[in-house]
């Protein structure tokens, strides 16, 4: 699979000050200070948007398509995630926004709420009916859950649950229904409203999708003001929504589990508790468990970077919107779906991101690792970031590797002497 070949996170030079502060969060060290501006070293990004969210000066932008690109297209289809809802007053109705994509230009919506059912739905039949497990199974529909595993915890790779995520199903039924409907590759636009920009990633470059159908990833806080200003002059409700609560609960932390309907499962949100769950997988303390679903923004889609309302009250409103819906979509199975269950399986396995791999060599690979180590024997420990590397042990990797001078410690005379 080719990998990176787009970026979910990009520096703005003119507002970035050297602060640090994104360097400091990143948590596969993929961000270096170069020159007094950020670096974001591509390879060993994961689309997290941490240095989105604390960046004080705005300077990391985070990707995704201008709404315009929309009209460029004859047939305009919406593909719109369970967390877009909890953007909007409690109050309103399901069908009202998606009502409101039309508003603005739409010409149809396909849910995720109701491709993350038949997931569901897929995933049961999966763990039921599959010999040899790795206990536990880890979700996928989170790509920077799988991107973390893939640069970082490559013991983990036969843990991850391997099935298609709900965009990308709801992706493939909206395609299905405009060739249907007798339109031509080329007039067709299936647009994805993403809360963060690892979406804008994996959509585009698929993460176990061979040939990727999405033709733009759109920011939800830019469609959410388009929406929300359109919904006044709204005066027909057409009955769009076709999902039921066990879908729409994705949107928050713990709504895949839910779906999941297993008694031994954990879930975890936060990057930080994320690692934490992980190094405890890796590490063979949590084989008790059948599930784990993890997610690396807090409280999940919903506190996503390219969001507009805060996660937990996004979650509560998530909440509401589900007690005026049935518990699941009277229609949404996988059969009435026209679809298998071999259709939900990854087409390509991912493969390892070794970005920590010293060299290809391994006599060289340990004779730099004998020079890291030197080298940060002699560093003072503080972790300061003044260097432009984010710890002790990255700036002497950044010695070996990059060819940086130890000089560049300003702290070498204040090293704790034993």
């Amino acid at each position: 699979m080719e990998r990176k070949t787009i970026h979910s996170v990009t520096l703005d030079t003119d507002k970035c000050r050297g602060c640090v502060s994104c360097m400091r969060r990143c948590p596969t060290e993929a961000i270096r200070v170069r020159n007094k501006k950020a670096k974001v070293l591509y390879d060993r990004c994961i689309g997290c948007g941490e240095c989105v969210r604390v960046c004080p000066h705005h300077a990391k932008i985070p990707a995704f398509d201008s709404f315009d690109m929309i009209h460029k297209y004859k047939y305009k289809v919406a593909i719109v995630a369970p967390s877009f809802y909890g953007q909007f007053k409690s109050q309103y109705d399901i069908n009202l926004i998606l009502n409101g994509l039309l508003a603005v230009g739409f010409d149809d919506v396909e849910e995720v709420a109701k491709a993350a059912e038949l997931v569901s739905e897929a995933t049961r039949e999966w763990m039921k009916n599959t010999q040899d497990i790795k206990h536990p199974i880890i979700n996928t529909a989170c790509p920077t859950i799988v991107e973390l595993i893939l640069v970082r915890f490559h013991g983990l790779i036969d843990n991850l649950l391997p099935l298609q995520t709900p965009a990308d199903v709801a992706i493939k039924l909206a395609y299905k229904k405009a060739k249907e409907k007798g339109y031509k590759d080329e007039e067709i636009g299936i647009f994805f409203i993403s809360p963060c920009p690892a979406k804008v990633l994996a959509l585009k470059n698929g993460i176990g999708i061979k040939s990727p159908l999405v033709t733009g990833v759109l920011s939800m806080a830019e469609v959410y003001y388009k929406v929300v200003t359109a919904l006044s002059q709204i005066k027909e409700v057409k009955p769009l929504n076709k999902a039921g609560f066990l879908g729409v609960a994705w949107a928050s932390s713990g709504g895949e589990a839910l779906g999941v309907n297993k008694e031994k499962y954990l879930e975890a949100s936060g990057i930080e508790n994320v690692i934490a769950v992980l190094k405890e997988i890796e590490n063979g303390k949590l084989e008790n468990l059948d599930f784990v679903e993890l997610n690396a923004c807090t409280g999940g889609c919903v506190g996503g970077v390219l969001t507009v309302e805060n996660p937990f009250v996004a979650k509560a409103k998530i909440r509401e919107f589900g007690k005026k819906i049935p518990c699941i979509g009277s229609t949404n199975t996988i059969k009435n779906a026209g679809l298998t269950y071999k259709d939900f399986d990854w087409e390509v396995v991912p493969t390892i991101n070794d970005v920590f791999k010293l060299d290809e060599n391994r006599i060289k690979a340990m004779q730099k690792l004998e020079q890291i180590e030197s080298i940060y024997a002699k560093l003072p420990h503080f972790d300061c970031g003044v260097c432009g590397a984010p710890s002790c042990k990255a700036f002497a990797e950044d010695v070996v590797i990059e060819g940086f001078s130890i000089d560049d410690c300003t702290r070498m005379d204040e090293r704790t002497t034993e």
